[in-house]
């Protein structure tokens, strides 16, 4: 189990991290009214919890992950979560161009984890 785990706590805690951090990002749209010095403040507190999970993240998956790994997954995550994000927090639906564009960019992290030619 201890093995496994380091494989799959980078994603786990990068998942969850993500989900974090696009709450801060964009998560104030919702709330144009809201006074901008105040969601600056909000998202700070919300990006805290998302380091505090990205970087042990990082910190354990580089035992069994290259940083350019961790990097491209962390990238793939974010998009999934985005996605999602985006459809139902936002109400902003993906279109053919988006699917189109994070497909190219899941074909680029399929090159870098493939094996070394």
């Amino acid at each position: 189990m201890g093995s496994l785990w380091l494989w799959l706590a980078p994603v786990v805690l990068l998942s969850i991290s993500n989900i974090f951090m696009t709450f801060a990002w964009y998560g104030h749209l919702k709330f144009p009214h809201v006074a901008l010095w105040a969601v600056v403040l909000i998202s700070w507190g919300i990006a805290l919890i998302e380091y505090m999970l990205a970087v042990p993240a990082n910190r354990l998956g580089h035992r069994v992950y290259s940083a350019a790994e961790l990097k491209t997954m962390q990238e793939v995550i974010t998009l999934v979560v985005f996605a999602g994000f985006s459809v139902m927090w936002l109400k902003e639906p993906i279109t053919w161009n988006h699917a189109l564009g994070f497909s190219l960019i899941a074909a680029g992290a399929f090159v870098i984890f493939r094996a070394p030619l």
